[in-house]
């Protein structure tokens, strides 16, 4: 934990001061300890409307900052932060990425081999099929499956993971300590002992409404893409496919029958082409070039990321890159570049997308 990540988490425990208002703090502040004795006028400074920043050094008077990391600690809870080295890296890419993370768990390099999966409370027999032959496929194949714990395609998603032996992250609406829904008390327990648990809301936070559309963004924002099984019209899962598509991730979904209400929102994905039609796990492995994902967990294992490969990694993005532009922008030798992007694929860590451009991969 870092020196400073104290101040951080109880930034997240002011009133107001939400992901994008602490974002603006620790962009303006060298540690957040120096943040969090700013006078007000400082905050404003910083990007906070006066109203927020007076509020704040108002509210942290009654902030016991040893008080909350014991109760953190209490909770078998670990804190990562987005300036901490463990902050998942493909998460940490999304524009409104949560500064603090509350983890119950551990993450692990496999991680950053993801896929959501989501759909439905409502869940038909096909659904549970569906559900059920994805991830176990995928997470035989060492893919991290990560959904929310919502009942329906969630649960199942989770549990299926589980069963094959893989790894399962559940992204929460609530502190990382309170489960929702109550019913998967033991479900939760099961993913916080062989998974994570991951939550934006500091511990003890009560589900509320407007914190799952919030937290929609981190099931996307942990994965490579996200895998819509079954939703209905309305359903919560298409908005974390619009929040993938926003953050240029891909999206899959699951064809259904034309008169099935649970798949009215998978089809319409499909007709207005935001989302690829997927029929088994191969479709998804082969269109995120996944296929080799425990060779390449072993290939990072080996050889750990050096400094040329840090560089190349700073420069890369969704975006297609040039070799000869990341030449360029690198400023090393091409010779090194060429070396370095080979081993760098073997690893997962850019992609090939045709003519000598590259997109960050893993």
């Amino acid at each position: 934990m870092r020196p400073d990540a104290p101040y951080w988490i109880a930034f997240s425990l002011l009133p107001g001061i939400g992901a994008q208002r602490l974002r603006r703090l620790t962009e303006a502040f060298r540690d957040m300890e120096l943040a969090w004795q700013a006078p007000a006028a400082n905050l404003v400074a910083a990007g906070l409307e006066p109203k927020i920043a007076h509020a704040a050094v108002e509210a942290r008077r009654s902030i016991d900052v040893e008080a909350a990391l014991a109760r953190i600690a209490r909770a078998g809870v670990v804190v990562h932060t987005l300036a901490d080295p463990t902050y998942p890296a493909r998460l940490a890419e999304i524009y409104d990425a949560p500064p603090v993370l509350y983890v119950r768990g551990e993450l692990t390099l496999q991680d950053e081999w993801a896929v959501a999966v989501v759909g439905t409370r409502n869940v038909s027999p096909y659904g549970r099929e569906a559900t059920y032959r994805l991830v176990t496929d995928l997470a035989r194949r060492n893919v991290t499956i990560v959904s929310g714990l919502a009942r329906g395609v969630d649960g199942l998603a989770h549990r299926a993971a589980l069963d094959a032996g893989g790894r399962t992250l559940a992204v929460f609406a609530c502190g990382a300590d309170v489960v929702y829904p109550p019913e998967h008390r033991r479900l939760a327990a099961e993913i916080a002992e062989s998974g994570a648990i991951v939550s934006e809301y500091p511990v003890g936070t009560a589900p509320e409404a407007g914190n799952f559309p919030a937290r929609n963004r981190i099931i996307s924002g942990l994965a490579l893409g996200t895998i819509v099984v079954e939703a209905g019209e309305k359903s919560g899962a298409l908005i974390t496919a619009q929040r993938a598509l926003e953050q240029n991730r891909d999206v899959f979904a699951v064809p259904g029958g034309i008169f099935a209400r649970t798949s009215i929102g998978t089809n319409r994905l499909i007709r207005d082409s935001a989302a690829k039609l997927i029929l088994c796990a191969d479709d998804v492995l082969d269109e995120l070039q996944m296929q080799f994902v425990p060779q390449q967990v072993e290939m990072r294992q080996l050889l750990p990321e050096n400094e040329t490969e840090s560089r190349l990694i700073a420069l890369l993005s969704a975006d297609p890159l040039h070799i000869d532009v990341l030449t360029r922008q690198s400023a090393l030798p091409a010779a090194e570049v060429c070396s370095a992007l080979a081993i760098m694929e073997l690893k997962g860590l850019v992609r090939q997308v045709g003519g000598m451009q590259y997109v960050r991969g893993g």
